[in-house]
């Protein structure tokens, strides 16, 4: 079988160091901000020259937590609950013959300089911390954008947002600027659409807290939120 060989060309810095809790596809958390940290071979500002002009980019990055030998050729969309299953081409399952994904996000900055530079902050990316990043390429609107493109299945899944309770004490022991972004995360149900006990506490690490919590009548209660030491 033909085989090419790709090179990790940076990685994400984000405030998901596990998978659970991540954003199911990106752009759903406008006010979640990520960077794209180069590694040392890509460190050259050249290689941005004229990003600044784009708004949108494409990430394409490793599924590096399920890459396997074998694959199917179906799988079961969490989304669906779990219980349905779907042609892995119909879907954007990490379990691929390929653990290839792609992500669209906005830029916020590019930062040419300082030890780590250059850099470019994003927000909306689903990454989790530390994912590697095979290419990045500009979002042309007049090409990548179909605006009356059908979503399948996914259409019939998107929207079902919670009411997030969260005391301001416990609210505010996260950052001032990422509180909007957590409890719009709270809100998208982060848990697998197969899990629904009420009585269960649901735990998940978001920027070096624990956010714990419980699901019951479409409601989310936020339990604790503790700083990880």
């Amino acid at each position: 079988m033909e085989s090419y060989n790709f090179k990790v060309i940076a990685r994400i810095k984000s405030d998901f160091p596990e998978k659970f809790g991540i954003p199911r596809q990106s752009g759903l958390l406008p006010n979640l901000r990520s960077t794209i940290r180069f590694e040392p071979e890509f460190r050259n500002a050249n290689a941005l020259r004229g990003l600044e002009g784009f708004s949108h980019l494409w990430i394409l990055w490793i599924f590096s937590e399920n890459v396997r030998d074998t694959w199917s050729p179906t799988v079961r969309p969490p989304r669906l609950g779990g219980n349905k299953r779907l042609g892995v081409f119909a879907t954007r399952s990490s379990f691929r013959p390929n653990p290839i994904a792609m992500s669209c996000v906005k830029i916020e900055e590019i930062r040419l300089g300082g030890s780590n530079g250059p850099e470019v902050i994003v927000s909306g990316a689903d990454l989790m911390d530390g994912t590697p990043i095979v290419d990045i390429k500009p979002y042309l609107p007049f090409t990548d954008s179909v605006p009356e493109a059908k979503g399948g299945f996914a259409e019939d899944v998107k929207g079902n947002n919670l009411e997030v309770e969260i005391s301001s004490a416990l609210l505010e022991k996260i950052p001032a600027e990422k509180r909007e972004a957590l409890v719009q995360l709270l809100g998208q149900d982060p848990r697998p659409h197969y899990q629904d006990d009420a009585e269960r506490v649901y735990g998940f690490n978001f920027s070096g807290f624990e956010i714990k919590f419980k699901v019951s009548d479409s409601k989310l209660t936020v339990e604790s939120i503790q700083e990880i030491l």
